[in-house]
């Protein structure tokens, strides 16, 4: 099911935003005119991955550094763990996930 979560203009280049849907937090984060969606809580121990450091595609967890690639999920720091990552369209100005 595809839901309107954001406003595509809202989200500036190279940064993120946090939202809620269906009882989750997700991170957007846009990168080369593109958005990518990632659970919100580190697989690490829950940190707010929206709050983070965004190098490229790469976040690094503000709480213990640990670090995921946005587009993909891939750990860096331990490459056994997995973000979850959500599908995403832009329809016009409106950023959509897929749940």
């Amino acid at each position: 099911m595809w839901t309107k979560v954001a406003k595509f203009s809202d989200i500036n280049e190279g940064k993120s935003q946090m939202v809620s849907i269906g009882g989750k937090e997700l991170g957007l984060f846009k990168i080369e005119g593109k958005i990518y969606a990632i659970e919100n809580g580190c697989a690490h121990r829950g940190g707010p991955l929206a709050e983070g450091y965004l190098d490229g595609s790469e976040v690094t967890c503000p709480w213990h550094a640990w670090a995921f690639d946005v587009k993909t999920g891939a750990c860096q720091t331990s490459p056994d763990m997995k973000q979850a990552t959500f599908k995403v369209k832009i329809e016009k100005d409106e950023v959509l996930v897929e749940i």
